[in-house]
């Protein structure tokens, strides 16, 4: 029987021992002793009483301590939730509303303490060490993590994943890695981490980097292309937003990026001209990956694929119809997966969960086709969505909020493309009679309430909205005429 997740991970820095598997602020870190900060840390867990199932938050930055936090925190079998940074106290507040323990390594903590035990990373590594190897407490059916995104009312919503999921998953299972994830893991030599390793992606890609005998080098903040010179990265993720600065840099006042071998791009799509010039500036070293927090990933190209193509998907995907059933190839309709980690549901959201998770399949609400290879093309979305900076954020909410300034009388977010964060909000609003909403009040609003990210970059004051035949707003056209 497969010992659950993190028990592989705790097996790779074993093996790894004297060899350094960490680099942070100038020093290195062997397995060893990243080994022996997560025995710290789990025994300072326990020391404190978490078990399997309790609710554990992170407030985290980048560093090999980090490192040891989490994982100590799913070797005690905790059910752990990744703080983000710039969220509201409202957000701050629903995201960890039934969690009793929280892990910092800075001066910051929850927004409201109550009754919440506050630990420091410091403090638990302070923890005497018994030089055995940490038990592994997870329970298969537990939740492991629960991985937020924006929600449709404005607060974040949780996709929970099980232990059962994260022990399936490729990053620690080289026998089931597809051929473009094997690909990958030969390229990831030196895998630039920043941000929070509680990110879903850093933190998959950064355990995929490990496994494959790399070194996981620290650089906040991420600049492009100095970080890679100065680190001597041979791969990190990278927004569109980033890549499309990075290739602008490379044009102006090319740097020597030799070393350079894998860019995951992760978040928005790119652009089939996007990628063919990155890949004629940079060389061949654009991975184009799709996946949702709801399953993971789901598709990669290599970047010897088709512009344009996310590769053939290693996973179970089917094309749907509006009545559910599965389209031919070559035609349109909505992406339906399976995949081996994929979130159980919403957490303590029984109806949302209905809507997206049915019989095992994930409804990603993504429009695509397969061609006649198998190969997967996106042609558009279902949900009225804007990712800035690789996160997904609702168009409802920022409207509702909108509407209610008094010099709104109505308002419809659509996304646009924008160089610095991927995609932007720009906000079409009808004013009510004598008045001119000004973009500056309408920002200060938003990001008050929903966060800067959420915030409209651009304005546009129209006399009415165009509709569809069925009656309802038209964003297309709106979008369309910018």
């Amino acid at each position: 029987m497969t010992e659950q997740f993190p028990g592989a991970v705790l097996d790779i820095l074993d093996a790894a021992g004297d060899r350094p598997v960490f680099e942070h602020a100038g020093r290195y870190v062997s397995g060893a002793e990243l080994l022996r900060m997560v025995r710290c840390a789990t025994n300072g867990l326990r020391l404190h009483g978490v078990a399997p199932g309790d609710g554990l938050a992170l407030l985290l930055k980048v560093s090999p301590e980090a490192f040891a936090a989490i994982i100590a925190a799913h070797v005690v079998g905790a059910r752990v939730v990744g703080v983000p940074p710039g969220l509201t106290e409202r957000q701050q507040g629903h995201l960890v509303r039934d969690i009793g323990v929280w892990i910092t390594d800075g001066p910051d903590g929850p927004a409201t303490r109550g009754s919440r035990l506050v630990l420091a990373v410091d403090e638990l590594l302070s923890t005497a060490d018994d030089g055995s190897r940490p038990r592994v407490s997870a329970r298969p059916g537990d939740v492991a993590r629960l991985l937020h995104t924006s929600g449709s009312t404005g607060v974040p919503k949780a996709c929970a994943q099980t232990y059962a999921a994260l022990t399936a998953g490729w990053a620690l299972r080289p026998d089931r890695r597809p051929p473009a994830i094997r690909e990958l893991a030969r390229r990831l030599d030196r895998f630039l981490v920043f941000g929070t390793l509680a990110s879903q992606v850093m933190m998959e890609y950064g355990l995929l980097a490990l496994s494959a005998g790399g070194t996981l080098v620290t650089a906040d903040p991420p600049a492009f292309p100095d970080a890679l010179v100065r680190h001597r990265a041979t791969a990190s993720v990278i927004t569109v937003a980033r890549l499309t600065k990075l290739v602008a840099s490379q044009r102006e006042s090319p740097v020597d990026l030799g070393g350079l071998r894998a860019l995951m791009v992760s978040g928005s799509p790119l652009e089939p001209g996007r990628l063919r010039e990155a890949a004629e500036v940079l060389g061949p070293v654009v991975f184009h990956g799709y996946g949702q927090t709801e399953t993971g990933m789901i598709s990669m190209a290599v970047p010897e694929e088709q512009p344009g193509s996310l590769g053939v998907p290693p996973v179970d995907l089917e094309i749907r119809d509006g009545s559910g059933r599965p389209v031919p190839h070559g035609t349109d309709g909505e992406v339906f997966v399976r995949t081996p980690s994929q979130s159980s549901g919403y957490w303590q959201e029984p109806a949302l969960t209905a809507e997206v998770f049915s019989d095992g399949w994930v409804r990603t609400r993504d429009l695509g086709r397969l061609d006649a290879s198998g190969r997967l093309w996106l042609t558009g979305r279902t949900r009225d969505v804007v990712i800035v900076n690789a996160q997904v954020y609702y168009s409802g909410p920022v409207e509702r909020l909108l509407a209610r300034h008094a010099a709104v009388a109505e308002a419809y977010v659509v996304a646009v493309p924008d160089d610095r964060t991927g995609e932007a909000v720009h906000a079409f609003v009808v004013p009510t009679a004598g008045h001119t909403p000004g973009l500056g009040e309408l920002r200060a609003l938003v990001t008050a309430d929903l966060g800067e990210a959420c915030a409209p970059t651009r304005l546009t004051l129209i006399g009415e909205v165009p509709l569809t035949p069925a009656g309802k707003p038209d964003r297309r056209r709106l979008a369309a005429g910018i």
